[in-house]
């Protein structure tokens, strides 16, 4: 059984990159909280573990003393010389205890300190390798899905993790065997052991999957300045060009659309807009509008970043959008209240701040 034991703490090792030592360790405490649980709360005893021998051995302390008054904790010296001749008062008695001895209580506690020992490696370990990749992207296989909270299994490398139904994408559909790129958005280090939360609604994935498919944001001639999104239904990113020759837009479309067409495909066929950032705030506002046709922007009283909006009665449901979302997502990536109003309504605000003057 001792040689089975040690040769499982090195499989341990070289499968799943535990350490020995940290094992042998969590080993001696678990066998130490066995006999605690054993002996009804006591503490007198020892592991003593040899590598080299494959030996493992837990021993019951006790001290030696003139008189005993208590069996569970002491011996006396007169029993303890039976034994050997050279013991002598206050010495420490050792009693080798059998494993298998233990009742089942006892085995059962120090099984689940193993295991939990086990677990809290593992997930430390996949912290410790997932700490420079927070806030970057990477590719898993998709490995379970829970039919009732529809919660996915990822296959990263060695490690799995949870997709959580709310980090996915609204509208997708995750099966077994399909590689997706996720979002590390998260290191978390709670009371029940560390986690990495990954997600695809993010709109971190969508800015590095442009850096991860425009050559020209990876290299810094382009800059994406915002992104605003809508996970499974839309997002906007503003872009701009730190070289007059190069067009920001075009390159991240991509010659007949590939670039840009490939991270929809990636993103459950989420739609993009692809707006030309402007340190102009009107400018700005009215580009983030798209697809809608802006007639005028012009700055409110209420601020500095508040912005009233002009545009043709045929396009002010498309500016606004279903549900308003097309004014809200540019009103994210501009940080800007913008007021949109048709030309129709404009002339009547007009004629009521006229007649009331």
């Amino acid at each position: 059984m001792n040689k089975e034991f040690f040769e499982s703490l090195a499989a341990l090792e070289r499968e799943k990159g535990i350490p020995k030592d940290y094992m042998i360790e969590r080993t001696e405490a678990a066998l130490l909280a066995a006999f605690k649980k054993d002996s009804g709360g006591l503490t007198n005893a020892r592991v003593k573990l040899d590598e080299a021998k494959h030996d493992l051995r837990l021993y019951k302390l006790l001290t030696v003393v003139e008189t005993v008054e208590d069996p569970r904790t002491e011996i006396s010296l007169e029993q303890a010389r039976e034994k050997n001749k050279k013991y002598k008062l206050g010495d420490e008695y050792q009693i080798e205890i059998k494993t298998k001895e233990f009742c089942r209580i006892a085995a059962q506690t120090a099984k689940q300190v193993i295991v939990q020992s086990i677990r809290e490696a593992e997930h430390g370990m996949m912290v410790k390798e997932y700490e420079d990749k927070q806030d970057k992207i990477i590719t898993g296989v998709v490995v379970r899905v829970d039919p009732t909270s529809g919660h996915a299994t990822l296959e990263l490398g060695s490690n799995e993790m949870a997709l959580f139904r709310h980090e996915q994408i609204n509208g997708e559909t995750l099966n077994v065997g399909d590689r997706i790129k996720v979002y590390v958005t998260e290191i978390k280090r709670e009371g029940r052991g560390p986690s990495v939360v990954i997600s695809r609604t993010h709109p971190g994935l969508v800015r590095r999957l442009f850096e991860l498919e425009v050559p020209e944001i990876a290299d810094g001639t382009v800059e994406i300045k915002g992104v605003a999104r809508e996970a499974g239904s839309r997002t906007k990113i503003a872009v701009a060009s730190n070289d007059p020759n190069v067009d920001p837009i075009g390159a991240c479309i991509g010659s007949r659309g590939a670039r840009k067409n490939s991270i929809t495909k990636e993103l459950a066929n989420e739609k993009i807009d692809i707006i030309p950032y402007s340190d102009d705030y009107a400018a700005f506002v009215a580009a983030a509008l798209a697809p809608a046709s802006v007639l005028s922007v012009s700055k409110m009283e209420e601020g500095d970043k508040a912005f009233r909006v002009i545009v043709n009665d045929d396009q002010l449901s498309l500016a606004i959008g279903k549900e308003g979302q097309n004014a809200r997502l540019a009103a994210k990536l501009t940080g800007c209240k913008i007021d949109i109003k048709s030309v129709k309504n404009a002339n009547e605000i007009t004629e009521a701040e006229v007649d009331n003057a």
